[in-house]
């Protein structure tokens, strides 16, 4: 199981590329609202029915975690304290995180980027507290897999599987999506 956090304010093609393309690949993925409520709202006004609420998360069963960018979603995220908890549980048992756009900016308040090569939403580098930035469309560092935004959505969706299922899930997706 794979999780994506929704907060008001997320990036709606980050968030729902990510979940599209790694469903096609047959990977459980569910979204996860840290609202009060299961519809949040994204960045651009559209209404998403998140699979369940924060609380209900079976985070020892989760595989990775996924934060989409977008503003005030990402600020909202990292105002989050029981996200920011389960992100330093994955870290420490060295599960995998992603983050993509702005949301680059939780793991590096977190202190989780310390020593890791990351990349984010160009103008907010001084966020990457201690990594390496890097000016790439995907970094992957170990456990930690980072995006630059929106642009970036479907390299990062693909990047995720292949994490998680290999290079030939993620060909056999971009091949049934037309992209290269």
């Amino acid at each position: 199981m794979v999780y994506v956090f929704l907060a008001n304010g997320f990036e709606e093609v980050e968030a729902l590329t990510a979940v599209d393309l790694m469903r096609r690949a047959d990977i459980q993925v569910k979204t996860v609202s840290i609202m009060e409520d299961k519809l949040v709202y994204g960045a651009h006004g559209i209404g998403v029915e998140a699979d369940i609420l924060f609380r209900q998360g079976l985070y020892d069963k989760c595989a990775m975690l996924i934060l989409p960018g977008g503003m005030p979603g990402t600020t909202n995220l990292c105002n989050h304290k029981g996200l920011n908890e389960e992100l330093q549980h994955f870290y420490d048992a060295g599960k995998p995180i992603a983050a993509i756009c702005a949301a680059p900016m939780v793991l590096g308040r977190a202190g989780l980027l310390v020593g890791h090569e990351a990349t984010i939403y160009e103008g907010m580098e001084s966020e990457l507290t201690g990594a390496v930035v890097r000016n790439d469309r995907v970094v992957i560092s170990k456990n930690i897999i980072t995006s630059k935004g929106p642009g970036t959505a479907m390299d990062f969706a693909l990047a995720l599987i292949s994490y998680l299922k290999g290079a030939e899930s993620a060909k056999a997706v971009s091949a049934e999506l037309l992209y290269k």
